[in-house]
């Protein structure tokens, strides 16, 4: 489950700074640094992110993460809605996929 969530988050803090980058310069936002301390922010949480997966609280954290994401569509605009929806169902189905391939390995090496 580790490797699927990782990537994601991954990818998402890649798509967070590209985001960021594309609203500060188009004129999304009214304050161009506040843009960027927040991009950049929210960009080092979700790498953060990627570290606390082991943990037992990790997923959680990182339903947090996509909640934040989310939120980034008050300021930035509907298509940050749009993205942040897509990395929620990624999220969600590394989550729920890796936890099936987690057992499946489980099950796996119980039988050598």
């Amino acid at each position: 489950m580790r490797v699927l969530c990782s990537s994601v988050l991954g990818v998402e803090a890649i798509v967070v700074f590209l985001a960021t980058s594309l609203a500060a310069s188009n004129g999304s936002v009214s304050n161009v640094t506040l843009a960027w301390v927040a991009g950049l922010a929210l960009m080092v949480l979700l790498v953060l992110a990627i570290g606390v997966l082991g943990r037992p609280w990790g997923i959680a954290i990182g339903w947090a993460m996509q909640v934040l994401v989310l939120a980034t569509s008050l300021v930035v605009g509907w298509t940050m809605l749009i993205v942040g929806g897509i990395f929620v169902v990624l999220w969600y189905l590394a989550v729920h996929n890796g936890r099936r391939v987690d057992a499946m390995r489980a099950q796996a090496s119980d039988g050598d």
